[in-house]
């Protein structure tokens, strides 16, 4: 929930903060605040000032902005997009940017990795000698083993089974499958994926953010409900206020290929943006997260769920667990006939 509110108050101070006019050279005494710098980065897609991003990033360095990275994804976006959307300038802002604490040099190469440059790779083997406090992330991401935003994608809903194989621990005795590597929905990553847009003005992280909005109906499982409820509210916010945006989403409505669970949730947040009604959908969103919270996933509320696993299923999983020694699951089992009413109660009351 920390993350929510921090996500939602960086977002609501760049949709709802006037315009300011600033100097044609950016000077750090421009920005004696993390609200200052927001101000900035909104104005920036509209007023590009590639030369400017340095003195911006060594500003929200110097002001703690980074201490924090799960509440500074919006600057990782921004530096990202900034990167990408200047190919040639890339390495001078980069070189600029690194001037900043040393502790902060972490948004530098996350920042290179997100922006999927053709030469990304390259760059930060390049930046190596000044980035060796974050040598094993570098690693990371030129390896493989960690996401790049070029990698985001929106998990489907699980199964039955799946949540069935995940509640009861089932990978400990079957195994984990092996799974590829994506950049999986989250807080963080939707700010990241505003700071893209507020860089570059592009439909395409406006596109992702639009992918969330189907889990905002998701009551079975809270993170996938709160960053679904966090990007149908920021849509509409910044929405009320971008008229570009709300274009984007318009169009995005029409096009094809779109779901029609995305387009129900799409047709609602251009009426609360047009409307200025976000204030319903903020209370709706927050209070579906708490029902979710406090009375448990819709599907461990609703009973015939386990209906369509029959008493095989379970009566199989309890003769395994048994098998291997698996007492520590706790499953209320009568090995070798089904005990779907036993089941249904460890469900309900498992953790």
């Amino acid at each position: 929930m920390r993350g929510l509110i921090a996500g939602f108050l960086s977002l609501l101070i760049l949709a709802s903060m006037p315009v300011p006019t600033w100097a044609t050279r950016l000077e750090s005494t421009d920005l004696v605040s993390t609200n200052a710098v927001l101000r900035w980065i909104n104005l920036y897609r509209k007023h590009p000032d590639p030369a400017g991003v340095p003195t911006a990033m060594r500003a929200v360095s110097r002001l703690g902005a980074l201490n924090d990275p799960e509440h500074a994804g919006v600057y990782a976006g921004f530096l990202a997009g900034v990167l990408a959307k200047n190919p040639r300038q890339a390495e001078n802002i980069v070189a600029r940017t690194l001037s900043m604490r040393e502790e902060d040099r972490w948004i530098v190469i996350r920042a290179i990795a997100y922006s999927d440059l053709p030469n990304w790779q390259a760059m930060l083997r390049h930046f190596e000698p000044r980035l060796q406090r974050y040598d094993e992330l570098s690693k990371r991401y030129t390896s493989g083993k960690m996401a790049r935003l070029a990698q985001f994608s929106v998990p489907p809903t699980p199964s039955g089974l799946e949540r069935m194989r995940k509640q009861l621990h089932l990978d400990k005795l079957f195994g984990k499958k092996p799974e590829r590597v994506v950049l999986k929905p989250n807080p963080e990553v939707l700010d990241t994926l505003w700071g893209y847009y507020f860089a570059t003005g592009d439909y395409g992280p406006v596109m992702h953010i639009i992918a969330l909005l189907p889990l905002s109906k998701d009551h079975n499982d809270a993170d996938r409900l709160t960053v679904g409820s966090m990007a149908k509210y920021t849509l509409a916010s910044n929405a009320m206020h971008d008229q570009k945006l709300l274009a984007m989403l318009k169009a995005s409505r029409k096009a094809r290929g779109e779901s029609k669970a995305t387009v129900a949730v799409l047709n609602d947040v251009i009426d609360a943006a047009e409307t200025v009604d976000t204030a319903r959908i903020r209370k709706e969103a927050l209070a579906t997260i708490d029902e979710l919270r406090s009375k448990g996933p819709a599907f461990k509320r609703n009973v015939s769920w386990w209906g369509f696993l029959g008493e095989s299923a379970i009566a199989g999983g309890c003769l395994a667990a048994a098998t291997a020694g698996m007492i520590a699951l706790g499953i209320p089992c009568v090995v070798g006939g089904a005990a779907s009413s036993a089941a249904v109660n460890f469900w309900n009351n498992s953790p």
